[in-house]
């Protein structure tokens, strides 16, 4: 399961809010909240920090993207091209470049993750190069299988959505990235893009 700093940032979103949290201490305090006794160890948040580093390097992309999202549509687009994933900060920061073509037209984007090391949490954003726009950061983070997950609020036309991207683990050379839309709180969610890459350099 994904760590629990993620999980108490999913709940937030299901509220209406991403909550931010300050780094928790290796054991509680003397005034710890009630239904924990103190000295209760806390729970042990998981040093994400090198979790990206998988992607490093150059990769194949191929995306299918669905048309008019939350609105029953089934017509999907392809597109193919490459994807580059560089570091910054010595990993606590990277760069990941989206160059790919198809019936749909082309798409250049630039995804930006940055790590914080005090919710041990990662903050990705995405920009297209059709509009300069920066998205809000989804917020979220990597179990120990590879697993991640990241959320946020987004506005889609004149509706209020959450989004969640799932990020599977490596098989081979290759990986999977899914993007959903949940217009009713994140009860349900459809999947409305999908990303797999596979490793050239």
């Amino acid at each position: 399961m994904i760590n629990t700093r993620l999980a108490q940032t999913v709940r937030g979103l299901v509220i209406g809010t991403i909550v931010a949290l300050a780094p928790a201490p290796a054991f509680a305090q003397s005034h710890a909240p009630a239904g924990r006794p103190a000295g209760q160890p806390m729970p042990v948040l998981r040093d994400g920090a090198r979790d990206f580093d998988f992607e490093f390097g150059a990769w194949t992309a191929h995306i299918s993207r669905r048309l008019r999202p939350l609105t029953g549509s089934t017509d999907w687009v392809d597109y193919d091209g490459v994807s580059t994933v560089r570091k910054v900060w010595d990993g606590n920061a990277n760069l990941g470049e989206l160059n790919v073509s198809g019936p749909g037209g082309q798409i250049q984007g630039l995804s930006l993750r940055l790590y914080d090391p005090a919710s041990r949490q990662w903050k990705i954003s995405w920009a297209n190069a059709r509009d300069g726009a920066i998205t809000p950061a989804m917020i979220g983070g990597f179990d120990a299988s590879g697993r991640g997950e990241f959320y946020n609020q987004d506005v889609l036309g004149d509706r209020q959505i959450f989004v969640r991207f799932i990020f599977s683990p490596m098989v081979g050379k290759s990986f999977r990235i899914e993007q959903s839309f949940s217009g009713d709180a994140g009860k349900t969610w459809e999947v409305n893009w999908i990303s797999d890459f596979t490793r050239t350099g």
